[in-house]
């Protein structure tokens, strides 16, 4: 299984647990987090169903390439991190 986390600064505004999903595709993963948490779909994710732009996703420390689809491959073990994007200077 794969494990999804939240950073501590996301869950200050949204309720949500890391969880354990059975997945081979990040879509997969994000379907049965935004299953427990309607919210944090909304949060993560734009009208389009695309990646809100204050928002990363990695994979095993490494930044998902697909922003529109979620095609990125999910491995057993895998830990994939939600986070809001930092900027400022």
């Amino acid at each position: 299984m794969a494990k999804v986390h939240f950073t501590s600064n996301l869950r200050r505004h949204v309720d949500c647990s890391s969880l354990d999903v059975q997945a081979s595709q990040l879509h997969e993963a994000l379907d049965q987090a935004f299953a427990k948490n309607e919210r944090l779909k909304t949060y993560v994710l734009d009208d389009q169903g695309h990646l809100r732009k204050h928002m990363r996703i990695l994979i095993d420390g490494q930044a998902i390439s697909d922003l529109e689809k979620f095609k990125d491959a999910v491995k057993p073990g895998s830990e994939i991190w939600v986070m809001q994007a930092l900027s400022g200077g």
